[in-house]
Parts: structure tokens; sequence; C-alpha cells
């Protein structure tokens, strides 16, 4: 059973940065590719970014150049770097491995 466990999430000022970590276990995952999401209040989930088990990356415009996802297959956490948040970076954060979803870290940005 894979189960997914985030952390890092908090409340900043805009312009501050957090990292975020996703720890996952049940498998090893080093074959698989490892997302990013987020769901805002009354909004759908957004898509935030993925790290492909090749090592590439993808991000919508609204965070590129701002965020980085990265992983560490030896403890199969996946981690997010975000950096210049934003208030409409305000939302749950959540991973997505193989379908499976973790409960989620809110991050939070104050003006």
């Amino acid at each position: 059973q894979v189960q997914l466990v985030e952390s890092g999430g908090g409340l900043v000022q805009a312009g501050g940065s957090l990292r975020l970590a996703c720890a996952a276990s049940g498998r090893s995952f080093s074959d698989t590719n490892m997302a990013w999401y987020r769901q805002a209040p009354g909004k759908a989930r957004e898509f935030v970014a993925i790290s492909g088990y090749l090592g590439t990356t993808l991000y919508p415009n609204s965070v590129k150049g701002r965020f980085t996802v990265s992983r560490d297959d030896n403890t199969n956490t996946l981690y997010q770097q975000m950096n210049n948040l934003k208030h409409e970076d305000k939302a749950l954060y959540y991973c997505d491995v193989l379908g499976f979803w973790g409960q989620g870290t809110q991050v939070t940005v104050s003006s």
C-alpha cells in the first residue's frame, strides 16, 4: 500500500520561500513519476510540478521560474522549493504518486 505524507507548509509573507516534502512509502518509486498538485478553496485541483523518473521536470506557467521540484530516490522523498511566493499560491498542496494522494500541507501567503 502506497502512503504519502506531505510536510513543510506554513504561513509566509509574499516574496518568501517554503520547501515542501512528500515522504512516500510502500514500494520503490525510482521508476515512477511523482507530481505536486494544489487546491485553493472553491477551485479545482491544479497541477504544479512533475518529476519524471528519467529526470525530466515540467511546470505550468503560473509557477515556472519560482518553483523547483526535486526527488531523492534513496529516501523516496519528493521535494518542492517554492520561492517568491504570491498570494495566489495559497492552497493545500498534495503529492501524487501512482494515483495515490496524501492529506496535503497547507501553504498560506500573507500580503
